[in-house]
């Protein structure tokens, strides 16, 4: 025990150490939080999370000693719907800026378009009504020609037109420099590796600095 706890009763050492476990929960819940809603993109699927690029993020945020908690609520598999039955559940917790990753996997699997965007305009409706202090950062998406072009070009469309609409900031494109390229991307060609998720992170702080550098404050 060190010698400054010496002589103090064993009750008030469990005081003292409840004490400081409620004053760091108090901190972390007043912590602002930059909360990242996506799939496997963002989980970072088959790589070490500290590898994917919420993580990544938050290095960028720690060597700027601005206080803010990344929180990654990256998905694997999920849907722009899929997004939309968990918006609420993640709305619970303070929120100063919410990155939209999702649409992808909607993307890949020929969902209908139109709702599509509407999922995602309820998941901007929530935040705007729930957290209405939040930013809002939406993620560009595209998607290969397989099911033709004119669908390939309505489902990138989709992205620009919701960020305008909302007046919310658009990363152009997540995936840019990552996405067809061999070196930056998993054996199935889809997801990205660790070098990828440098890129990606780059890509996501290009339109995120800005924003959290008008609210930024150090612990």
């Amino acid at each position: 025990m060190p010698r400054f706890l010496q002589g103090i009763p064993f009750c008030w050492l469990i005081f003292l150490v409840m004490l400081l476990m409620l004053a760091v929960s108090a901190y972390a819940a007043e912590q602002p939080r930059v909360v990242f809603l996506g799939n496997s993109l963002t989980a970072g699927y088959q790589i070490d999370e500290n590898d994917a690029f919420p993580a990544l993020i938050q290095q960028k945020i720690d060597e700027r000693g601005w206080n803010y908690r990344v929180v990654n609520a990256g998905v694997s598999g999920d849907t722009s719907a899929g997004g939309l039955s968990r918006i609420d559940w993640l709305l619970n917790q303070p929120v100063s800026v919410m990155v939209i990753s999702l649409g992808a996997n909607d993307g890949l699997r020929g969902l209908d378009l139109d709702q599509t965007k509407e999922n995602l305009q309820k998941i901007i409706n929530a935040i705007e009504d729930k957290r209405p202090d939040a930013r809002i950062i939406l993620s560009g998406m595209e998607i290969p020609p397989n099911l033709g072009s004119e669908y390939a070009e309505q489902f990138r469309e989709i992205f620009p037109r919701l960020a305008e609409n909302n007046d919310v900031e658009l990363i152009p494109f997540l995936l840019e420099g990552v996405g067809g390229e061999e070196a930056y991307n998993l054996d199935d060609g889809i997801h990205p590796n660790p070098e990828g998720h440098k890129i990606i992170a780059g890509n996501v702080w290009d339109v995120l600095e800005p924003v959290l550098s008008e609210t930024a404050r150090t612990p």
